[in-house]
């Protein structure tokens, strides 16, 4: 059974994308941490991480570190973290969190956007890549 990342990889579900290659995709959390918390995917449904093949594991950090400076540019934080949990979601996703306190990191503390603040983000995002 297809995970919901692939639905939204094959547009049967929206997201809020930032940016996307033939391999890859970055949009917005819909349940973040904090503003601007960026999921990561590979395009193809791969349960975990470290079943990827060694080249795609590399181009999906090459790939997260290009979105993870785009949000350092556009969300006031101190640093974007990074988490690879994968058991929500059985498809590899990389969490990028911007970060102000450890607590952004938890997954216990969530914030809640308007749709036009989801989306404004997300513009504002792919602007800075």
């Amino acid at each position: 059974m297809a995970s919901i990342f692939t639905k939204i990889v094959k547009g049967e579900i929206p997201c809020y994308k930032i940016a996307e290659d033939d391999n890859y995709l970055a949009f917005l959390d819909v349940n973040p941490n904090a503003k601007g918390h960026t999921l990561c995917i590979p395009k193809q449904e791969i349960n975990k991480i470290f079943d990827m093949e060694e080249d795609h594991y590399l181009g999906l950090m090459q790939f997260s570190r290009k979105i993870a400076k785009a949000l350092e540019k556009t969300i006031n934080c101190k640093r974007v973290g990074v988490a690879v949990v994968g058991l929500e979601v059985p498809h590899v996703h990389v969490h990028l969190i911007p970060l102000h306190d450890m607590d952004d990191m938890r997954f216990q503390r969530k914030v809640s956007l308007a749709q036009e603040e989801f989306e404004a983000i997300a513009k504002e995002i792919s602007k800075n890549l």
